[in-house]
């Protein structure tokens, strides 16, 4: 039951329907006896610093979760952030620390590179074509640099936000970080959509799939249509492929520390079916193959 006690996290985003981290909050909060619910509101870009700024005043804010388009703008409305949100330059979520001030962090990356991990899918020393540089992808890039990949290239029609992208992830993990021309993914030994597209029936596929790799490994981020038609096609032709339902499954925990929360954090360690059952339908999992 929802009290005048009641603490509230937020989930903020445009569009906010393909959103999922409500229902497992919702989900592991009561679970574990905590009086905190997740509400999702849809914020459109130029009302974000006001809606940030309001709701953190509340003393029943608890934590904020952000998504498309948010990360990035986000980052310059917290007084400091982690090392790797700063490289990233985006935050996925925002607290309130002791001292009244917000701080941000960004799980994005953490999560993609567990969800490889869980199908043992390779990164190590491998070729990667990221297309997006928001903050999603911004996440990703850097976890994956600090994780070990030869090279990475970032394909965005935005080229400044790639160029930044590219740079900030070379030179603070060293790793050949370039800007590409074009989203042909031949060569590439990771290809992965970190963009929007896929979200409307009527976008074009991040990558030509007739040019992938034969032995590419091919991932969408996408939380909703899944599988996306980059997946379809890329299964289609024989390539291993990664939806993004474990990015979020496997980062839910960090979110829940992050806020105060460790004994849900614990649970869902524990016991990662409660958020699983939930978002990543079971008719979906054979798409995924554990690798050798």
């Amino acid at each position: 039951m929802i009290t005048g006690k009641t603490g509230v996290f937020f989930m903020v985003a445009d569009p906010i329907d393909q959103v999922r981290t409500p229902e497992i909050f919702n989900k592991v909060l009561p679970l574990c006896g905590i009086d905190a619910v997740m509400v999702p509101l849809q914020v459109k870009p130029e009302h974000l610093v006001d809606t940030v700024r309001s709701l953190f005043r509340s003393t029943t804010t608890r934590g904020m979760v952000l998504s498309i388009p948010h990360k990035t703008a986000a980052a310059q409305l917290v007084d400091r952030c982690s090392k790797g949100a700063a490289t990233a330059n985006a935050v996925n979520a925002i607290r309130r620390n002791k001292q009244g001030e917000l701080e941000g962090d960004l799980f994005d990356g953490i999560g993609f590179v567990k969800s490889m991990d869980r199908y043992s899918l390779k990164y190590r020393g491998k070729a990667v074509l990221l297309v997006g540089a928001g903050g999603a992808a911004s996440a990703i890039a850097t976890a994956l640099a600090a994780a070990g990949v030869s090279r990475i290239a970032v394909f965005d029609p935005a080229t400044r936000k790639a160029q930044e992208l590219a740079f900030s992830v070379e030179q603070r993990y060293g790793v050949k970080t370039s800007i590409q021309d074009d989203n042909d993914p031949a060569g590439f030994d990771l290809v992965i959509n970190a963009s929007p597209l896929g979200l409307k029936p009527t976008d074009p596929l991040p990558v030509p799939p007739d040019r992938l790799s034969s032995g590419a490994q091919v991932c969408d981020i996408l939380m909703k249509n899944q599988p996306t038609p980059l997946l379809q096609a890329a299964m289609s032709r024989g390539n291993t492929v990664l939806p993004g339902f474990d990015m979020l499954i496997l980062q839910t925990p960090l979110f829940l520390e992050y806020f105060g929360v460790p004994e849900a954090a614990g649970l869902l360690r524990r016991d990662d079916s409660i958020a699983r059952d939930l978002l990543f339908p079971a008719e979906l999992r054979g798409m995924v193959k554990l690798q050798n």
